[in-house]
């Protein structure tokens, strides 16, 4: 009876971007124990994927290959490497000694998720024009669950907000139009993006209710929770 219910839980994906794990050159330890407070709370009734993106480590060993002259399916797989050592840092983190290891595609992510309320993981197999956050949109669309994108901006606008002062704060939009929106920029490696252009395209077809929170984890908790939060909704 309680495996059954366990498999009932509602399924939550997380996307959990670099710039949150390591912030400044250094583990960003305060943001992190929060985090972690608040995933354990919810894991008592809730299941939790958490997608752990390469932040400014991996935009570092992409630029190197990049100047290299290095093709991007490389810079790609370089990428993908900080991601997976993120995860296993973060599972570390949340005191998991992780004999089965970070999973590296969807049957072992299901797998373990089966016998865990919480699984960390990084990017899954390559495919190309695709970061961390087309992963976690992939996932969610797999578990037909609810997908949270955490970044280091408190939701949408209209224009990088970290460039530019006049940006403005979208709270809600279509998934048609955050795809128009996605699709103004170009793919590359690494890109700085608060979803990039194939989670956009998977969060739009499959229908992904998908919401975006910064790094004042109150709005985590809130949605998690389904109560008002400071965040866009890309939704309908």
């Amino acid at each position: 009876i309680f495996l059954f219910y366990n498999m009932k839980r509602e399924i939550i994906v997380i996307s959990l971007g670099g710039s949150q794990i390591i912030k400044n050159g250094e583990i960003n330890n305060n943001f992190l124990e929060k985090f972690k407070k608040i995933i354990l709370k919810h894991s008592k009734t809730r299941k939790f994927i958490i997608v752990c993106g390469g932040g400014s480590v991996s935009r570092m060993y992409i630029e190197g290959l990049r100047k290299a002259g290095k093709s991007d399916k490389l810079q790609s797989y370089a990428g993908i490497s900080i991601t997976r050592h993120n995860a296993r840092f973060m599972s570390y983190f949340f005191n998991e000694e992780n004999e089965d290891g970070i999973p590296h595609d969807l049957p072992k992510l299901s797998n373990i998720l089966k016998r865990r309320n919480f699984v960390f993981c990084g990017a899954l197999e390559y495919k190309p024009n695709q970061t961390s956050d087309g992963t976690a949109a992939q996932i969610a669309s797999h578990f037909n669950s609810l997908f949270i994108n955490i970044t280091n901006i408190n939701g949408l606008y209209n224009k990088n907000p970290l460039e530019h002062k006049d940006a403005k704060f979208i709270p809600a939009i279509s998934w048609n139009e955050f795809d128009k929106m996605a699709n103004k920029l170009s793919f590359k490696p690494g890109q700085h993006f608060v979803l990039d252009q194939s989670a956009s395209k998977i969060i739009m077809w499959n229908k992904i209710k998908t919401i975006i929170v910064g790094s004042n984890l109150n709005n985590l908790d809130k949605a998690i929770s389904g109560k008002k939060f400071v965040g866009t909704l890309i939704y309908n």
